[in-house]
């Protein structure tokens, strides 16, 4: 079993999107290992959104993501980062493929509604970031 965090961003949570976004990933058998709501403060933020550090975008992705609360949860499931990744579709949803998360709820490649690992090792250092260990639940 792998797990991957997925976030909801600030502009699906003004939008009453989360419980839809969460809804889609567990009706394709990935299950909900871990769901918190939360306002990032701007280290967590910085933290997330390291690699990002040196790219032109990353001072608006920072002040974006600690907008608003947002919502972080863990799913899990065979493959679980690859799958979620598929659901979520392309970072800009004007390129995403139909029937896709972003496709369907995202607003441009910023207000894409979600976040979500990109592979198994990032999935485990993001999770610890919003997650305790004992926060999880198999």
């Amino acid at each position: 079993m792998e797990r991957s965090l997925v976030l909801i961003k600030p502009d699906a949570m003004e939008r009453g999107l989360a419980g839809a976004i969460i809804g889609r990933l567990q009706g394709e058998g990935l299950n909900l290992v871990a769901l918190r709501m939360l306002h990032m403060d701007r280290p967590l933020a910085e933290r997330h959104y390291a690699v990002h550090r040196e790219k032109p975008f990353y001072k608006d992705l920072v002040d974006y993501i600690i907008s608003t609360p947002i919502v972080a949860a863990v799913l899990e499931g065979e493959n679980a980062v690859e799958r979620i990744r598929e659901l979520m579709g392309a970072t800009d949803p004007a390129r995403a493929a139909a029937g896709t998360i972003r496709k369907d709820f995202g607003l441009d490649v910023q207000r894409n509604s979600t976040h979500a690992s990109d592979s198994p090792e990032n999935a485990e250092k993001e999770t610890g970031l919003f997650f305790k260990e004992n926060e999880i639940f198999d």
